[in-house]
């Protein structure tokens, strides 16, 4: 007997129960007690750290050269377009080969494009252009490191250890987030951009060299897919049929274009606002990670996935944005930006959780790499246009709509999944805790 339509969406987006209980502060890390796991992630530290480091210098390096806000949003379309367009294919790859290998093959590339840019920085012949066909070029390397990546987790931990895992990653990149920036600042004001790319084809031979160190014996494999045709719509196909995959990628595309071009707008507000130099811009980026970092720890304490969650975390980040753009001062808008990276980092990290856990091992790869194409994509599309909004209607106006269209978004998703899902809101204004709720609309 075939359940109602209505049953049959209620489970399909149930919450999805990972533990029993709220996992105690003691086992905040535990993945880090598999060995190949702690090396990897302490390479990972160290190569994040370089990253945002690279990436802060190069947005002010052609903010610099080129004195224009929409430069930095075409530098950001450069590097990620190639995600928009190619993503699936390193998901396909993902799937068929070892993950290891393409790590090692990607990381590698990733470090000569950084010697590069080094080189050109240090001995005075960097210019916009140079920036941009690197920043291209390094976006092929991304599409197939990305899917790899984030498949690579599970062989490294195990389906047990994948959400803590992931929440570490998360953290990990946070810290490296709020590490990186400021030092990139203070490199560029003392000694200029190029050591921070320099610093990054460092941290990439060392992550080489943690992968060659992992043992393969001990990590947990599952069988590649074959080749064969249809693949990418198999993929496809997959995510369309799963609401606890669709949602949270439909949302990842409006989050994306606006929300996460947040970078571009903060070198305006730090560059033509509050006239605060690298320093102030290392800073601000240095606040959202602190932020996103205490969000990415707090993920590690939610014991069960919930797709309402996920999406009103996103739109919580949008109302934050709004809010920003109406700061007085560099003060008031720091502090605005540590709430948004908490915010950014929750939807995030479970977004990806829910996805990952909602999703078969033998398609991971392929289901991951559609949902990375929409999330770091949609920054190829919405790097030009903010940096556009900003020059041509103000910085706070395009901050306004950074954050107006998610949220916007992420109420219109609510209100689906309310009426599929046979619920409706009550309010109960004698509830400080709770006084919006939500029940079965039969209640």
């Amino acid at each position: 007997m075939t359940p109602p339509p209505a049953l049959e969406n209620a489970a399909l987006t149930a919450p999805i129960d990972l533990v029993a209980a709220r996992p105690p502060w003691s086992q905040t890390f535990s993945s880090l007690k598999i060995r190949n796991y702690r090396i990897f992630a302490s390479a990972n530290l160290l190569a994040v750290i370089a990253v945002w480091m690279q990436r802060v210098a190069q947005d002010w390096m052609v903010l610099q050269l080129s004195g224009s806000v929409t430069a930095v949003g075409i530098t950001v379309f450069m590097q990620f377009i190639p995600s928009l367009v190619l993503m699936p294919l390193g998901g396909i790859l993902a799937d068929r080969y070892s993950k290891r290998l393409i790590l090692m093959i990607s990381q590698g590339s990733a470090g000569v494009l950084a010697a590069v840019m080094a080189a050109l920085a240090l001995t005075g012949h960097l210019a916009v252009w140079h920036i941009y066909v690197i920043a291209f070029v390094l976006g092929l390397v991304v599409v197939a490191d990305q899917p790899a990546r984030q498949v690579f987790v599970n062989e490294l931990v195990g389906p047990r250890q994948l959400r803590n895992a992931i929440s570490l990653n998360s953290s990990i990149f946070q810290m490296g987030g709020m590490i990186g920036p400021a030092v990139s600042g203070v490199l560029i004001t003392a000694v200029g951009g190029g050591w921070a790319f320099a610093v990054n084809a460092f941290a990439c031979a060392v992550t080489v060299i943690s992968l060659a160190c992992v043992r393969p014996a001990e990590l947990v494999k599952c069988a590649p897919a074959k080749r064969a045709r249809g693949q990418f719509m198999e993929g496809v196909r997959y995510v369309l049929r799963k609401p606890t995959i669709f949602w949270p990628t439909v949302m990842a595309a409006f989050f994306s274009v606006f929300g996460l071009s947040l970078a571009v707008l903060m070198a305006a507000y730090a560059n033509n606002v509050f006239d605060a130099g690298a320093g102030g811009y290392g800073l601000l980026n240095t606040l959202v990670a602190m932020g996103a970092l205490a969000g990415a720890l707090a993920s590690t304490r939610v014991a069960v996935l919930r797709l309402r969650s996920v999406i009103s975390a996103a739109g919580a980040y949008g109302v934050v944005l709004m809010i920003a753009s109406l700061a007085p001062g560099m003060v008031t808008f720091g502090a605005v930006m540590v709430v948004a990276g908490f915010a950014s980092l929750l939807f995030l990290t479970s977004a990806n959780q829910l996805v990952q856990m909602s999703t078969n091992v033998q398609v991971r790869g392929r289901v991951m790499s559609l949902y990375i194409m929409v999330l770091i994509g949609g920054q190829a599309v919405g790097g030009p246009l903010m940096g556009f909004l900003a020059e041509h209607l103000g910085v706070q106006w395009a901050m306004v709509v950074a954050g107006g269209v998610p949220a916007l978004a992420a109420g219109t998703i609510a209100v689906i999944l309310a009426r599929r899902g046979q619920l409706t809101v009550r309010m109960n204004l004698r509830s400080a805790r709770r006084p919006v709720f939500i029940v079965p609309r039969s209640a």
